[in-house]
This record gives structure tokens, sequence and C-alpha cells, in this order.
């Protein structure tokens, strides 16, 4: 009965080789070859890189700026104007508070409120008006150069004439 058990055994021991594929035991598994079979590679592909961006085109020149009065602040700064001329300084000044209120970023409409100050003796608040006209002015020479001079002339006013003598010497007076 031995002997049929170590048949019986063996034969289940080879079913279970074949079964397996005959794999050998990972102890007896081969190294891989030294040297092996170089693999077809593929070329890599090119770094893709962004062309550079073409530059802007040139601009070109702006025209100088110039800063206008609509058709309501133009009635009511020369309807001021009036009201100065005939010694109204109160009626004038509520009227181009009234402009102002239509196009507070006007620097003409602060320059004419500079100079309504002026007349009224004051001059701290004639100077605010100029350097707030000069500051909106930006880009125009000729509104700059009425800002300027009406803010040497408050300036003077407060007689802060070398103060007043740099502002006139500054490019935007020429």
């Amino acid at each position: 009965m031995d002997k049929e058990r170590y048949t019986l055994t063996r034969l289940a021991v080879l079913s279970a080789a074949l079964l397996l594929g005959g794999c050998p035991a990972p102890s007896q598994r081969p190294s891989p070859p030294s040297n092996p079979a170089p693999m077809t590679q593929y070329p890599a592909p090119p770094p893709t890189v962004a062309p550079a961006p073409a530059p802007p085109p040139p601009r070109a020149p702006q025209p100088p700026r110039e800063n206008h009065l609509s058709a309501a602040t133009r009635s009511l700064v020369t309807q001021a104007r009036s009201l100065m001329a005939h010694g109204d300084l109160d009626g004038a000044s509520s009227t181009l508070d009234r402009a102002l209120r239509i196009e507070p970023n006007n620097p003409l409409l602060w320059i004419e409120r500079g100079r309504l100050r002026l007349a009224e003796s004051d001059a701290h608040q004639a100077e605010g008006c100029g350097r707030k006209a000069l500051a909106l002015a930006s880009g125009d020479h000729a509104t700059q150069k009425q800002a300027g001079q009406l803010l040497a002339d408050a300036l003077r006013a407060q007689r802060r004439n070398q103060e007043a003598h740099e502002i006139e010497a500054q490019a935007f007076m020429h």
C-alpha cells in the first residue's frame, strides 16, 4: 500500500506541475539576459516651444487731449460769468456748483471756480481748485497752462511768490 500511496503522491505532484505549466520553482527561475535585445524606440517628439508673441503694432501718436464743456455746463459757465460781472458772487458760485455736479472731472470748471474764489479773496480755496484742475488736465497743454496760471495767481495772493515762480517755470506753462 505504501507503494500505491507513493505512486499516487507522485502522480499528484506531476499533475500539479503540468497544471502550473511547468514553471520552475522561484529559486530556479532563469535570470534575464545581461544584454537584452534593444527595443524598437520611437524618437521623442521635439519639445513644444510656443512662438514668441508678435510685438504690438506701434501706436500712432495721440493727438493732444482737449477738454471741452458740454452744452449744459457751457451755458452755466456763461451765466456764472454774467453774475460775477454784476457782482453776484454767491449766485455765480451756486451756478458753478450746478455745473460741477454735471461734470465733476472737467478741469475747465475747476479753473472757473478757482477764478471765482480769487474774486472772493479766498486764495486758499483758489489754490485747491488750481491743483485739482491741474491734476485733471493731464494731456491737455492749454488747460494745464490755465490751471498753472490760476495756481500761481493763488499762491501770489498768499504771498508765496517763490512757489508761484516755480509753478510758472514748469514745462506745462511754456
